[in-house]
């Protein structure tokens, strides 16, 4: 296949689009559903799309689905079932925090994407690449630093607006989220194809069948009434899963073609996406501290943009 360089990037830009609208239904429905119901919504109502994507791409194409070797099974194991704590933990942090500050808090994951991905997959990190990622990073940091200033809601110790355990959550999820980004490259790269859109398909289509089965057996046992309450509000969860499956394809072209730190230091830009969110949907304002933050976030992007 003719790959043009520049492509991953494209793939990377759409990607943290389509997973801001996600994450903004998904945290609508934490309120009806509860975190482990509005998780499984992304895995349960997007595993039938990704289905749908998968035989659109072998009929339409001709090409032949992949026979995975033993070397793919850890590698995916690994990218579903940390998806799903990542998840989770980004849905609690957003109960207890801003919706952009939340994803702030996740978005520190690159550093620990490179990391990562240096040593289970080889990715080699330049000092360019090292620049923009601490760069960006440093910018996700700058928004979500409490303002002492600012006064704390009675409740819960931590549960205050620059309390620790909304911090420590989403800096979870943000490691979570890294684990998996790698162990998804690697099945991606485990299955040696040479049409990158079959093997990122392929690999995202079986990931989300053992998340959607993993979290449907789980709530089976301990919750029944979730997944029934899940079915009643199918309208808003299809959307929601719709938007997850179109959001992790193109997540996952973008490992197929670049290393994880480069995608997920340039998935950056879902900070600014999630920006217009909370301001239009959520009328949250932007605090001066966000708007420097969210300058370093862009310079970083454009740092990296450059050293490709």
């Amino acid at each position: 296949m003719i790959v043009f360089p520049w492509l991953w990037a494209i793939f990377t830009i759409v990607a943290a689009f389509f997973q801001t609208l996600r994450n903004a239904m998904q945290r609508e429905l934490t309120a009806s559903l509860g975190t482990v119901g509005a998780t499984h919504v992304r895995f349960l109502f997007g595993f039938p799309f990704a289905v749908i994507f998968l035989a659109g791409l072998a009929f339409g194409t001709d090409v032949p689905l992949p026979r995975p070797g033993l070397a793919f099974w850890p590698w995916v194991i690994d990218g579903a079932f940390a998806q799903v704590a990542a998840t989770a933990l980004m849905l609690v942090a957003m109960g207890e925090r801003s919706f952009v500050v939340t994803i702030a808090y996740i978005k520190t994951e690159p550093i620990q994407v490179a990391i990562f991905g240096l040593i289970f997959l080889g990715d080699a990190v330049t000092w360019p690449m090292m620049t923009a990622i601490v760069v960006a990073t440093a910018g996700v940091i700058v928004m979500s630093a409490p303002l002492p200033s600012l006064p704390r809601k009675r409740g819960r110790e931590g549960r205050g607006i620059g309390g620790l355990r909304p911090t420590l959550i989403g800096l979870a999820s943000g490691g979570m989220f890294a684990l998996s980004a790698i162990g998804y490259r690697g099945a991606i790269l485990s299955l040696h194809l040479q049409n990158f859109v079959m093997a990122a398909t392929f690999t995202l289509v079986i990931g989300l069948a053992m998340q959607a089965i993993l979290l449907s057996a789980y709530l089976w046992l301990r919750s029944p009434a979730v997944l029934t309450a899940i079915m009643h509000s199918w309208k808003p969860s299809l959307f929601a899963g719709f938007m997850g499956a179109l959001a992790s394809q193109f997540w996952f072209l973008a490992f197929a073609l670049a290393t994880a730190a480069s995608v997920r230091t340039l998935a950056l830009v879902e900070v600014l996406f999630a920006q217009f969110v909370a301001r239009f949907a959520f009328a949250q304002k932007t605090t001066l501290r966000e708007a420097v933050g969210m300058v370093l976030v862009i310079a970083g992007v454009v740092l990296l943009i450059f050293e490709y």
